[in-house]
């Protein structure tokens, strides 16, 4: 059996530009990608958690180091400069390859940062 799982996450992450009339896609700072493992062309899923929103589209690399999130093509509607939100890519594993799985989550700075990487969602039990 396979499941697909969470591989990778860049949490709070705020969007930097929202080009619309662009041919599509996510523009993702190179050291955050190579930071979560996503690929360039890879599907992301994207929440935005100022609107509420939430979309796919894919990848591809900005300039190492800028802090560039830029939402293009249509889903520049879905969201705005400033906007926080978080971009998943999830894989398929195989019930072997999940013996060893641990998502690669990515926290970052106001800047877009890296300021931490888990392999974990730590338990939050209310108060």
């Amino acid at each position: 059996m396979q499941k697909t799982m969470l591989q990778a996450k860049l949490h709070r992450v705020h969007v930097t530009h929202a080009e619309l009339h662009y041919e599509g896609s996510c523009a993702i700072d190179d050291d955050l990608l190579d930071a979560s493992g996503i690929r360039e062309y890879q599907q992301i899923e994207i929440y935005n958690i100022t609107n509420g929103a939430r979309f796919s589209t894919y990848a591809i690399r900005a300039q190492r180091g800028s802090g560039i999130i830029s939402i293009n093509g249509a889903a520049a509607h879905l969201a705005s400069p400033g906007d926080l939100i978080i971009i998943a890519a999830y894989a398929i594993y195989s019930e072997a390859e999940l013996k060893a799985f641990h998502p690669v989550l990515v926290y970052v700075d106001e800047q877009n940062r890296v300021v931490s990487k888990r392999g974990e969602i730590p338990v939050q039990l209310p108060e």
